[in-house]
C-alpha cells in the first residue's frame, strides 16, 4: 500500500466525483439528480449528516471543477488548491473511529455540508500525496478521446487509462489496427 487506506480511498473518491462531470467528447452528466449524488453517497459509504436537496447537489457538482484542476496543475497547483479547500473549511483534522473504520482522520464536524466533507477529505488526502512527492501519480487518461482523471496507485507507476474501459477499447483499437496492416 502506497499510503494510508483512508487516503487511497479518498484519492479515488475525488478521481471518480471529478468524473462524474460532463467533460470531454463522451461524457454524460452522473449527477443530473439528487438521487443520483444520493447513489454516489451511497456507493463510496460518506457519513455524517444529509440534506438531500438541489443546494446540496449543486455545491458537489461546484467542487468538481476545483477538484479537476489538481489533475492538470503542478505541485504548486495542488498545493494552492489544498490549502484553500482546508482554509474555507476550518478543518481540524481529529483522529476518529467508526463504521468498519480503524482510527483514520476527519478535518470536519459530521454535520458539516456535504460539499464540505467531500472537499476536506480530498484536500487531506492531496496533501499526502503531496508530502510523498507523489504528485505525478494524479493523471489524465492516456485515451484520446477521454478526459477522465486517475489515480496511479500501481508499484511500478504504469496505469495509464481509467476506469471507463479505455484500456480495453485502446488495445483492442490496436490489435485491429495491426491485423489490418497484415491483410
Amino acid at each position: 500500500m502506497l499510503f494510508a487506506h483512508d487516503t487511497e480511498v479518498a484519492l479515488a473518491y475525488a478521481a471518480a466525483l471529478v468524473n462524474t462531470q460532463a467533460d470531454g467528447p463522451r461524457s454524460v452528466e452522473e449527477l443530473p439528480d439528487v438521487a443520483a449524488l444520493d447513489a454516489l453517497v451511497d456507493e463510496w459509504g460518506w457519513t455524517g449528516e444529509r440534506r438531500h436537496d438541489e443546494l446540496e447537489l449543486a455545491q458537489v457538482r461546484a467542487l468538481r471543477p476545483r477538484l479537476r484542476e489538481v489533475w492538470s496543475t503542478d505541485v504548486h497547483g495542488v498545493v494552492r488548491i489544498v490549502n484553500g479547500l482546508l482554509a474555507e473549511a476550518q478543518a481540524l483534522p481529529q483522529l476518529v473511529k467508526h463504521d468498519e473504520w480503524d482510527y483514520h482522520l476527519h478535518a470536519t464536524t459530521p454535520d458539516a455540508p456535504l460539499a464540505t466533507r467531500m472537499a476536506v477529505e480530498a484536500a487531506m488526502a492531496l496533501a499526502d500525496v503531496v508530502r510523498a512527492d507523489e504528485v505525478a501519480r494524479l493523471q489524465v487518461c492516456a485515451a484520446d478521446d477521454c478526459e477522465d482523471v486517475l489515480v496511479d496507485l500501481s508499484k511500478n507507476r504504469s496505469r495509464r487509462y481509467c476506469d471507463a474501459g479505455c484500456g480495453n477499447r485502446v488495445n483492442v483499437a490496436a490489435y485491429r489496427a495491426r491485423q489490418s496492416a497484415r491483410d
